[in-house]
């Protein structure tokens, strides 16, 4: 009863510590790539909060599994380096022992990720996706802000406004210079502007208004005034996708329409599932550390050895999404080996120092 109370409360304790730092680093980075991608136009400013939101659901559980994994490595690390693990070994208690409390301890966060993976991902990924498509379906003119330049997502236009409004679609005191690809330079202004939906296009409708236009490659000039001029906006109006990404569909979707990508998307959340569960059984097995060297190698390898399997994970989604290996083959392949090297690697640390002592005991009778 000692022996779980006492791992369990370390175990905790580590994984509280690991998550916090993990998190703020991975937060940190999300923050600051969503930021340029509001300064470069791909998303609106006012949604940086709630598209930050959603991208660290969609990456929390990653990074609770490696919170876990690193959890265990570096709790049972200290006690080798303690010399606890010694005592516990002297007492008879095998390393096999340690994973049922730590399997104990770590069950409730294998449930929160399954329920991210299977549930949340999707979901976060979905409403991700129609907060990028809703902005870069806007126009470029009401995506400008009011009394400010700002080019178009292409580089072609700027763009100077007067809206009405914050979320108005019409304008007054509209500046537009345009370039296109055969050299032609234009200047357009006018009085006021509006959208129009005509056919599913956006089309910007000026008036009262002057043109001016000129060509570098033959010096032509051209002015020109009008009461109304209209020009297509280059996007189409907003609609709902019929059709979503693997990643923004639900898994019960992804289940009853079996497609090659499909059937890649839940190979990687199956995937992440196990993945976390064998992380943690081969934690157990990786903390081994001499307490005679102050090292770290032990967390370096068990690092290392995360990266490498998440990496393969990544890999098996691609393959399977390519139809080189099927949904089956490639769980059982990768988590399957997995699972085996992880009951392989805790059977030789129990058995390690038997078999280094058995040829010195056969020399001695």
């Amino acid at each position: 009863m000692l022996f779980d109370t006492t791992l369990r409360k370390d175990l905790a304790r580590s994984f509280g510590g690991t998550l916090v730092v993990i998190l703020t680093i991975v937060l940190t980075m999300m923050l600051i790539r969503t930021l340029g991608q509001a300064a470069g136009g791909v998303v609106a400013p006012q949604d940086v909060v709630l598209l930050l939101g959603y991208t660290a659901l969609g990456h929390l559980p990653t990074m609770l599994a490696l919170s876990l994994f690193v959890a265990v490595v570096v709790t049972l690390g200290r006690m080798y380096r303690d010399s606890e693990m010694a005592i516990w070994f002297a007492s008879g208690v095998s390393l096999n022992r340690f994973v049922r409390p730590v399997l104990r301890t770590s069950w409730p966060v294998l449930l929160v990720v399954a329920l991210l993976v299977l549930f949340v991902w999707p979901w976060g990924n979905r409403q991700s996706s129609e907060l990028r498509e809703r902005y870069e379906q806007r126009s470029d003119l009401s995506r400008v802000a009011p009394g400010v330049f700002q080019s178009s997502r292409d580089g072609k236009r700027v763009f100077f406004v007067e809206r009405e409004s914050a979320d108005s679609i019409n304008a007054r005191n509209v500046f537009i210079l345009s370039n296109d690809d055969r050299g032609r330079e234009s200047v357009t202004s006018a009085k006021s502007g509006r959208l129009d939906t005509i056919d599913g296009e956006r089309w910007l409708v000026l008036e009262r208004g002057q043109r001016n236009e000129s060509d570098s490659s033959n010096g032509n000039k051209t002015l020109s005034n009008f009461d109304s001029y209209r020009v297509l906006a280059g996007e189409r109006a907003l609609k709902r996708a019929e059709t979503r990404p693997p990643r923004a569909m639900r898994t019960i979707d992804l289940l009853r329409q079996p497609g090659l990508r499909n059937q890649g998307e839940l190979a990687w959340r199956l995937g992440l599932l196990f993945g976390a569960t064998n992380m943690v059984l081969l934690g157990v097995g990786l903390a081994a550390t001499n307490p005679r060297r102050a090292s770290n190698w032990n967390l370096l390898l068990a690092l290392l050895g995360f990266v490498v399997y998440y990496n393969l994970i990544n890999l098996s989604t691609a393959w399977v999404a390519g139809g080189k290996v099927g949904l089956g083959a490639a769980l059982l392949l990768l988590h399957g080996g997995v699972l085996v090297l992880s009951l392989l690697l805790l059977w030789w640390r129990d058995h390690a120092q038997v078999m280094r002592l058995w040829p010195r005991r056969t020399a001695l009778a």
